[in-house]
């Protein structure tokens, strides 16, 4: 093959493929990333991990159609290495590819096309469309909540059903047992009869670095087992996490009947305040709840202590209560508007947090004893 390329494209389209790339592989065609030259005028890249595979297509003045596959880290370093605005020429042949750009040479080995492994799809029934911004707001309200712990390999991915409720939903929840976030969104034309699915963590952050750069709708296509995203130029398709997620909806409470409304930002930076002298292992921050008046404070043996008040509604009778600083800042860093209820039960019941009744967005934080 031989072809020559922007070098803003092609740095922009393995920035993309590359991470998806292992860094350490006992397969070393799996380190590769495979180029395919065709005669209109595109190249075709894909990597792969086996669970998960990226395809962009980038237009480019190709000379000599082929395909080859090269080591994605490396071809992605030496693009980001040349100079501004270059042309990259391509030209791969006899095992080996040359990479010319501005007065650089490189000269890059290569494996062939034939061994790279391709993601077999098979039949992806449930086919709908979401808007990109829809997509993303529900990434960025759950995936903080996804468990990094293996055993409970279930939790590793965000978990997407659909519900017949008084109108069709689609629900994306995340959990590591600590925390829960839940986000709900209107039923996409075509998501009737869905399968229920777990995402894997690695997916959706590839994806969620894809979304920045779609406009409008993303199209979604899955089974039980294979999921692919159409995102513009680039096409993700990913396992599913083979396992029954947990039946979430029974930990958010409902009788709650302790409510604090408060603003999120001043909330926040409170906790952020009082926890720098929480340690590892006290990251516990203590809240004191009095009529209209919040104490946050966090005792640390080694450090000393902290305390700061924070006004805002409480009306109930008072109580004390203590959470993860860390959990705590991630479900407010996530709030938009002015106030957060906060619905609590008591000391070691789980607690309630949204923006209010109408909001997508529902968090569930469990106590800790301080």
């Amino acid at each position: 093959m031989k072809a020559t390329i922007e070098r803003a494209t092609l740095l922009k389209s393995l920035s993309h493929v590359q991470s998806v790339v292992e860094r350490r592989n006992t397969i070393p065609i799996l380190s590769n990333v495979l180029l395919e030259a065709s005669a209109d005028g595109r190249i075709r890249l894909m990597a792969t991990d086996l669970d998960l595979q990226v395809v962009e297509s980038i237009e480019a003045a190709v000379d000599q159609a082929g395909s080859t596959t090269v080591s994605a880290h490396t071809l992605f370093d030496i693009a980001r290495k040349l100079p501004e605005g270059s042309q990259v020429e391509l030209n791969a042949a006899d095992g080996k590819m040359q990479v010319n750009a501005g007065r650089a040479r490189f000269n890059l080995s290569t494996l062939p096309r034939d061994d790279f492994p391709v993601i077999a799809e098979g039949e992806l029934p449930t086919k709908f469309e979401l808007p990109s911004e829809t997509l993303k707001q529900i990434i960025d309200k759950t995936r903080f909540a996804i468990s990094t712990e293996e055993t409970r390999y279930y939790l590793n991915g965000i978990f997407f059903h659909v519900s017949d409720e008084a109108q069709p939903v689609l629900k994306a929840a995340a959990t590591d047992g600590h925390r829960l976030a839940r986000v709900t969104v209107p039923r996409p034309e075509g998501a009737e009869g869905m399968p229920d699915v777990i995402i894997p963590r690695k997916c959706i952050a590839e994806l969620r670095k894809l979304l920045d750069e779609v406009d409008g709708s993303v199209e979604i296509t899955l089974s039980p087992t294979k999921i692919r995203f159409g995102l513009g130029n680039a096409i993700l398709t990913s396992k599913l996490i083979d396992g029954t997620f947990p039946d979430y909806s029974r930990v958010i409470p409902t009788g709650n009947d302790k409510m604090l409304k408060i603003d999120p930002r001043s909330f926040e930076e409170g906790v952020d305040r009082v926890a720098t002298i929480a340690t590892e292992k006290t990251r516990a921050v203590k809240m004191a709840l009095e009529r209209d008046k919040i104490t946050l404070s966090v005792t640390s043996p080694e450090n000393g202590t902290a305390a700061e008040e924070v006004s805002g509604e409480y009306t109930s009778e008072g109580f004390e209560i203590g959470f993860n600083a860390r959990y705590l800042l991630d479900i407010l860093g996530q709030i938009e508007g002015d106030t957060v209820e906060v619905h609590l039960a008591d000391a070691a019941a789980p607690t309630l947090i949204r923006e209010n009744d109408k909001a997508p967005a529902l968090y569930v934080l469990m106590p800790m004893r301080v």
